[in-house]
């Protein structure tokens, strides 16, 4: 299970942005209030940004516990959850990839318009996986919002260490270089989910023990992990298997309905 994501809050002070890939845009954050940020063991880490609302005269110094003890709840910031994808303690930065719709969205027309020196607020981080250097082989699948969380834990992973990696992107475009060998599935225009679910299912499994993490689109992860659980036999322990995010809905849709859904796959599912 996933650890909780610390209550204290913390700042960042954006020092670059970068794109990465077409609707992909990296904001590298520092300053002193990352001064007792750590990331600790886990390479899903993420962290919970707040984004404050429009017109809203939020108390200072910001701290996102006391605006919901004050202030009434249509006044809370939004909050969006993103992977860390890099922490660099020694230069004290942390990288934080957002993907992109255009001016849709809370998260990715902000990263999209952010400047050196626009501050962040946040709260984290938590986490829960990490490669286990012990298991024979490695399965790890996503999309683009989990691709940050996948790239590190390749980075991660043991000398030697096997693992079959997929992530679907829109196209060839959308691929980013990591030193490990990924199978970059390109939607080419199909139904997100349909070609990566494709593959790990002609996947010809290797023996032994296996830990698999698989996250992003909840129909997605939802199919996968039926198949994982109940037509190849992994055992739950074996798995962290979550959605991210899921399709025609936004953060605080999917975080209202995800308790709900998630006690339905598990009815459906076993």
């Amino acid at each position: 299970m996933a650890e909780r994501s610390r209550a204290r809050g913390k700042s960042g002070q954006v020092i670059r942005t970068e794109w990465i890939a077409p609707q992909m845009i990296r904001v590298v954050l520092g300053g002193d209030g990352l001064a007792e940020f750590a990331v600790g063991p886990y390479t899903d880490s993420y962290v919970k940004l707040s984004f404050p609302l429009d017109d809203v005269v939020y108390p200072e110094p910001y701290d996102i516990g006391t605006i919901r003890d004050t202030m009434p709840r249509d006044q809370w910031p939004r909050t969006r959850t993103y992977t860390v994808r890099k922490w660099d303690a020694e230069a004290r930065e942390l990288w934080i990839d957002f993907v992109t719709h255009g001016d849709s969205g809370v998260a990715g027309p902000w990263a999209a318009k952010a400047q050196p020196g626009d501050v962040i607020h946040f709260a984290g981080p938590g986490g829960g996986y990490a490669p286990d250097p012990d298991v024979d082989w490695h399965l790890m699948v996503g999309d683009e919002s989990a691709w940050p969380a996948i790239a590190a834990a390749v980075e991660a992973l043991p000398a030697g260490a096997r693992a079959e990696v997929f992530v679907e992107v829109d196209g060839p475009e959308d691929e980013q270089a990591v030193d490990a060998d990924v199978v970059w599935v390109h939607r080419a225009g199909r139904p997100r989910g349909e070609k990566v679910v494709a593959a790990v299912k002609a996947l010809d499994f290797p023996d032994g023990i296996v830990q698999v993490f698989v996250h992003g689109e909840a129909n997605m992860v939802k199919e996968l992990r039926r198949h994982l659980k109940v037509e190849r036999g992994i055992a739950r322990e074996q798995m962290s298997i979550s959605g991210y995010w899921r399709l025609g809905a936004d953060e605080d849709g999917w975080q209202s309905t995800k308790s709900d859904w998630n006690r339905q796959v598990e009815q459906e599912q076993g």
